[in-house]
């Protein structure tokens, strides 16, 4: 039977060349003279370290900058946390990569497809979702289907086995 899997993955490694990047920038920006702003990836986690709030938006939108020039979607960033206070009057922001899709928006698609009473199965496997049906044109629609659907994380669509 024909099948595809939906994923979420972000490639840690372009994460990793944007991140140099605003490094890169802040080193050379004026506004950022005089400053200890730090940037600093460990595991799926952004730490962003600035003196002050204006200067942490300034890098939170350099980070969305950096990340859409090497070509991913900078929905797959969180900013969801709330910027702690480090030491003196230094701000601290983590943002998360996502990576995977988590159970709620999954179960969320798959009710998505279930709704539209197409001629597929969807089942979760851990962090991504493996369609099948019978027909190519059904597994078309299904994808058509989830990419019309208001989600805030990227997918993608893999494994199209015939």
């Amino acid at each position: 039977m024909p099948s595809f899997d939906i994923v979420s993955e972000t490639d840690i490694h372009e994460i990793d060349n944007a991140i140099a990047g605003v490094r890169r920038e802040i080193e050379t920006r004026f506004d950022f003279k005089g400053s200890k702003c730090t940037v600093e990836r460990l595991e799926n986690d952004i730490t962003l370290l600035a003196d002050d709030a204006p200067k942490l938006a300034q890098m939170q939108e350099l980070l969305r900058v950096h990340v859409t020039r090497r070509k991913l979607d900078a929905a797959a960033l969180d900013f969801s946390a709330t910027p702690e206070r480090a030491s003196g009057d230094a701000l601290r922001h983590k943002v998360t990569v996502k990576q995977g899709i988590p159970q709620d928006l999954a179960k969320t698609i798959v009710k998505g497809i279930k709704d539209a009473k197409m001629k597929v199965q969807v089942s979760i496997q851990g962090d991504e979702l493996r369609v099948t049906g019978k027909k190519r044109d059904d597994l078309q629609e299904a994808i058509a289907l989830v990419k019309r659907m208001d989600i805030e994380q990227p997918l993608q669509y893999q494994n199209f086995r015939d």
